[in-house]
């Protein structure tokens, strides 16, 4: 397939999508994509007996394996007739719609990766590809055996069994109060049987049941949604200021692509952390949506891919993996949080779910809704384009916006080995005394970001990355957020030796935690970071406790900043507004202001009217200026203006290499090889090769190289040439990012 378009990911997926299979004899040839990172798809036969259609899953031989794959069209012919190897079987799962295979070679294209790395994100699970295997219960024998001896415990399970329908072995267990081995034993002796139950149809979502009263900015909004649902392709971007009633806005387009049959996916990009976003969807729709994330266990994920392709599953709320599902009837992708980095996928194949999701609309003729209080700027540019629709929510619902007021700490600096100035304490106190909550948000995790030795200066660095290791004092460990790893928090230097000589510089939500506790020994106070919460569970946990009024005080990271709702929270304070302006990223301000903008408007979303207070060393920055103002749109013109003159995105766009290795001198050497073989074309610049800021990563050499290209160059055709151009060694790795969003 030829490679996207430049301009932007919808204007590369045009076109019409096949709709009438096409029958592959016995005899023809068949080419079959594998989920593996290789060339392209390879040449099969169909066997005596078989007949195939494009997007048929099947299995067949490569080398002594045998691989599941997909029908991806006809055979090339490259290979002889006497050397093709039959395709053994065909799996009995739906074929992989049209427009999902054409999805994943758009995908390929356009970032420069091989289809079968992107198949293989949508065969994802191959355990669904197998029939399901059935659900067994037991039940009571007839006649009952000869000689079998009844216990008390016998006797329990046989009235249970005789009150009721057959169950599974441990549901059996707990309702007759026994344990499995009372149970296993009347197996053996042959007094219970097993037998196959059908599952339980589950509880769809209705979108026939009213919803919650709108205003009339609302209503305005989600009549256009309700109407762009089965009307074609368009991108509706839904703008509006935190507690402004956006999900409840978007609900409405949900409610009506169900009452027209059609599947629905909502991304979000903390979907683990998402309890009351689920609560708020079951209380509208009367049922859960299916989920999709990282935290599933197998088996759920199984159940649930194989549901979304035999279209059995309405709703499916996910992290960016999730767009990969093959779903044959989707009318309907919504993007939550839209701006949210958590969309950028930086590992395997590199791409921003985001921008995917609108091509992913485009391809299949359907619409899409971007969700945001602060768009990205991508996204502005698009609305000024005319691509986007943008359909603006400027007041909040039942509630005032807070008032943000900056903290100089030039002027107002903390105590000595503090980190909350006067006014915030002050503040925190009065919060919390007069029965509200506060928030305290500082993204560091942990206790402290480094760790040094007060007698030789020696730092605690991670083995493997250039990174230094994070203090986890609750733990009792050091610990690296980049390749994970963690040892114990040692008594003494390394280094030499002194002892009790390490200390803690700089703040993280523990040491922060510990500062409150000292100012009020009586609050009770919780740590919302990545760390402590492990999981949907305990995110639902805290929440219900903070919405219980359990909780007086949470001290946080980003993941306090996306979409909750908590009716006494009052009081938002900024520890550290200046931590992510840093590090040369060209998205710094930009990223700075929608997290601060996000983490501000969870302050004040009831009847109690909120406060923001901002910790900052430079009060003059544009981004703190815009949010004391409330100026978003001045802001957003001069971020826009500085890109343009600078030829940055989206005005301009970036591909980087990042070559690495375990050996730094072949690493190296690979990295000035590409460069010597660099594109050469006006408005085409190359930098580097130089080391990445992250020079060593999970024990890996790095080396950047960044392509510069005017907007309307074809990137990924460019990036693609190049790389063909040089043959590297096959101890280096090239990771190709098209877009890209980090620069570490």
């Amino acid at each position: 397939m030829a490679a996207a378009d430049a301009n932007s990911p919808v204007s590369g997926a045009a076109g019409p999508v096949p709709t009438e299979p096409v029958c592959r004899p016995a005899g023809s040839r068949v080419a079959v994509l594998l989920p593996l990172p290789l060339a392209g798809a390879y040449d099969y036969r169909v066997a005596d007996g078989q007949s195939l259609s494009d997007g048929d899953v099947v299995r067949v031989p490569l080398g002594p394996r045998r691989l599941v794959g997909v029908v991806w069209g006809g055979g090339t012919g490259d290979i002889d007739e006497s050397r093709l190897r039959p395709v053994e079987a065909t799996l009995p799962v739906p074929p992989l719609p049209p427009v999902m295979r054409r999805f994943v070679d758009w995908v390929a294209a356009y970032t420069v990766h091989a289809p079968g790395a992107v198949l293989r994100m949508v065969l994802s699970v191959q355990a669904a590809l197998e029939p399901p295997r059935p659900i067994l219960a037991l039940a009571m024998a007839t006649p009952e055996p000869e000689g079998l001896r009844w216990t008390a415990a016998r006797r329990r399970v046989a009235e249970v069994l005789a009150e009721g329908p057959p169950r599974p072995a441990a549901h059996l267990a707990r309702e007759a109060g026994v344990g499995p081995a009372v149970v296993r034993g009347l197996v053996g002796a042959g007094a219970l049987v097993p037998v196959p139950i059908a599952d339980a149809p589950p509880v769809l979502p209705d979108g026939r049941r009213p919803g919650l009263p709108l205003s009339a900015a609302q209503s305005e909004a989600s009549a256009d949604l309700v109407n762009a649902v089965g009307a074609g392709f368009s991108v509706s971007v839904v703008d509006g200021v935190p507690g402004s009633g956006k999900t409840e806005v978007y609900f409405e387009a949900v409610a009506e692509a169900l009452r027209q049959g059609l599947q629905v996916l909502v991304l979000l990009p903390e979907i683990a952390l998402g309890a009351q976003w689920l609560s708020r969807f079951c209380a509208r729709f009367g049922a859960d949506p299916a989920e999709w994330h990282s935290d599933l266990g197998q088996a759920q994920r199984r159940r649930t891919w194989r549901a979304v392709a035999e279209g059995r599953v309405p709703v499916v709320v996910g992290a960016r993996s999730a767009l990969f599902l093959p779903f044959p009837n989707l009318g309907l992708i919504v993007v939550d949080e839209e701006h949210d980095p958590a969309f950028k996928q930086e590992d395997g194949v590199t791409y921003n779910a985001r921008d995917m999701a609108v091509v992913r609309a485009r391809l299949g003729d359907i619409a899409a809704t971007l969700v945001s209080a602060t768009p990205s700027l991508e996204t502005h540019v698009n609305i000024d384009a005319g691509r986007y629709r943008r359909l603006h929510l400027p007041d909040r619902h039942a509630a005032a916006t807070p008032d943000v007021t900056l903290i100089d700490l030039r002027r107002e600096a903390p105590a000595s080995g503090k980190w909350l100035s006067p006014a915030l304490g002050t503040a925190v106190c009065e919060t919390v005394a007069e029965g509200s909550q506060a928030l305290l948000f500082l993204n560091r995790r942990g206790y402290a970001p480094l760790t040094l030795c007060r007698t030789c200066g020696h730092r605690l660095r991670c083995p493997n990355c250039t990174a230094w290791l994070v203090e986890h004092r609750l733990a009792g460990r050091v610990q690296c957020h980049h390749c994970g790893h963690s040892a114990p928090l040692p008594s003494g230097c390394p280094a030499c030796g002194a002892i009790d000589s390490l200390v803690a510089c700089g703040p993280g939500v523990e040491r922060l935690a510990e500062e409150v506790s000292s100012l009020l020994p009586d609050a009770r106070l919780a740590i919302a970071a990545s760390d402590t919460l492990t999981g949907p569970r305990a995110a639902a946990d805290l929440v219900a406790r903070i919405e219980r009024h359990e909780v007086d005080l949470v001290i946080g990271t980003q993941i306090v900043a996306k979409g909750y709702h908590f009716p006494l929270l009052t009081l938002v304070g900024v520890v550290d507004a200046d931590l992510g302006l840093g590090g040369g990223d060209l998205r710094a301000a930009e990223r700075t202001y929608q997290l601060l903008y996000q983490v501000a408007g969870r302050a004040g979303r009831a009847a109690r009217p909120g406060r923001v207070l901002v910790q900052t060393h430079m009060p003059d920055h544009p981004v703190m200026a815009a949010l004391a103002l409330g100026d978003r749109e001045r802001f957003l013109a001069a971020e826009a203006e500085d890109r343009r003159a600078a030829g940055m995105p989206p005005f301009g766009r970036l591909a980087a290499l990042i070559v690495s290795g375990r050996d730094e001198a072949t690493v190296d050497d690979a990295a000035r090889r590409l460069a010597r073989r660099a594109p050469v074309a006006d408005g085409i610049r190359v930098l580097g090769p130089a080391p990445a800021p992250m020079a060593l990563l999970r024990g890996r050499h790095r080396r950047r190289l960044l392509l510069k290209a005017p907007r309307q160059a074809g990137v990924p055709a460019l990036v693609d040439r190049w790389l063909r151009s040089v043959r590297l060694s096959t101890a280096v790795r090239v990771q190709v990012d098209v877009d890209p969003y980090s620069f570490l």
